[in-house]
């Protein structure tokens, strides 16, 4: 398997990938050593991530430089991810002990009744590129802090971080027999997906975790999902500073080259700021550097994946077929890499894909609408319920719009990740369960019911 640079489409190292049989074998060592794993202290488990915490970042230009040739992203923005990896690490090392600890409910006469929380077993953690250590320590940090033994399959095009993972966290005091990466694309991830796992964890496209939920439903185990979304951003009359709620929007937009699964996708504006904010919004996308992700300057890298140039061009074509104006790109640059134009479409509507289908680019359409009422319905025709931003002076009016969401995160004035104590979740065709906060600690657990007398 070719490990290829986006940005220069050299081929940065060659690595073999795991047979059916090895993701056996892997599996086998696991689940031999987690039952070892779980009899640790909670407190031993929680100090091993504590040297994982402090390992990100004494290699942090190591795996930031790894991140940036292996996917395209920015390199400030890989140090931004690792930055934001440590913060939820933090989470993690001081809440698990609290959500994991053993609740007694009940302490009347000779009647005692209490909860424990027994991990799963050995879980599959089937990971994302865009974001390999922030969506992955969502995972595999709680699972492992629960006492699981973890197979984790990083994406094919995030495979050298996976290996740096992997690394860190054996010198962090994982063991070996608890922690395997399992190297290689589909047929890898098949492979897991036939084993007697007790948890399937899955960030992804739609499409993936569909399947993935199918094939294990007759296993009778937690399968949690992390999809994809179409995330809308409304903005209302009433923004005072137009211009810093277009550069919010813009970043939101393109942010890791728009590949992101909460990145803004569609803008609704009201009529009365449309022609300001667009103005303000274009203005900001052409001061954008793209270019060479190792400069820290760069703002736009490459696409990750290749194919995707192919889909972003047909969806700015099928926009201009149905009445969208390419007010600013629109094409792929004619250099070396995987590079595409960021692309601003006007006169937006729901005919067009790039209105209703994830793009995962940096393309956007805005479409102009009348009052809080036509935007709300345009903000809630999608399948996808990941995220919504709403911005406005008036929070009242706001929330009245973001109650109508059908979404796991609502935003005002805003369109950043949550921090680590929020959940994150997705309804619908965004995904299924939800990690970070107690409920992403306790996802990896199960609660087991103790009713003593005597």
């Amino acid at each position: 398997m070719q490990i290829i640079n986006p940005a220069t489409e050299e081929v940065i190292r060659e690595i073999g990938e795991d047979s059916p049989e090895m993701v056996t074998k892997k599996f086998q060592l696991v689940k031999d050593g987690q039952p070892q794993w779980a009899a640790v202290p909670l407190a031993q488990r929680i100090a091993c991530i504590e040297k994982f915490y402090a390992l990100l970042d004494e290699e942090k230009d190591k795996l930031a430089e790894t991140l940036t040739k292996e996917v395209g992203k920015p390199l400030q923005q890989s140090y931004n991810e690792l930055n934001g990896a440590r913060k939820r690490l933090e989470y993690f090392i001081k809440n698990s002990a609290k959500w994991l600890a053993e609740e007694w409910i009940t302490e009347e006469d000779a009647t005692r009744e209490k909860i424990v929380y027994e991990p799963l077993g050995v879980i599959a953690n089937i990971s994302a590129w865009n974001y390999p250590y922030l969506v992955g320590v969502n995972v595999f940090v709680p699972a492992l802090i629960g006492g699981n033994g973890v197979l984790y399959k990083p994406s094919e095009y995030a495979t050298l971080t996976g290996l740096h993972i992997q690394r860190l966290l054996y010198r962090s005091g994982i063991p070996e027999n608890v922690f395997q990466i399992v190297v290689g694309k589909g047929t890898a991830g098949q492979a897991l997906l036939e084993l007697p796992l007790q948890g399937y964890f899955f960030t992804g496209s739609y499409r993936t975790g569909k399947y993935i939920a199918e094939h294990t439903a007759s296993k009778l185990v937690p399968v949690q999902l992390e999809l994809g979304g179409k995330d809308p951003l409304y903005v209302m009359d009433d923004v005072e500073d137009v211009d810093s709620v277009a550069a919010a929007a813009l970043e939101g937009a393109v942010y890791n080259n728009g590949q992101s699964c909460c990145a803004v996708e569609r803008i609704y504006v009201q009529e009365a700021v449309y022609d300001k904010f667009i103005a303000a919004f274009v203005a900001k996308a052409k001061e954008l550097v793209i270019g060479d992700p190792l400069n820290k300057t760069t703002d736009i890298g490459p696409l990750s994946r290749k194919e995707q140039i192919g889909f972003l061009s047909r969806q700015v074509a099928d926009a201009e077929e149905n009445g969208g104006k390419v007010l600013l790109g629109g094409g792929v640059l004619q250099q070396q890499g995987y590079f595409f134009e960021p692309t601003v479409v006007i006169n937006a509507n729901h005919k067009m894909k790039l209105m209703t289908e994830e793009s995962f680019g940096p393309v956007i359409g805005i479409q102009k609408v009348k009052n809080d009422k036509e935007a709300a319905e345009l903000m809630k025709d999608t399948p996808y319920g990941l995220t919504a931003a709403v911005y406005s002076k008036n929070f009242e009016r706001a929330e009245a719009v973001m109650k109508q969401m059908d979404t796991g995160t609502v935003y005002w004035n805003c369109c950043d990740r949550v921090s680590a104590g929020l959940p994150w979740s997705g309804r619908k065709s965004s995904g299924l369960g939800a990690t970070l906060s107690y409920q992403g600690i306790r996802a990896f657990v199960q609660p087991k019911a103790y009713h003593l007398r005597g």
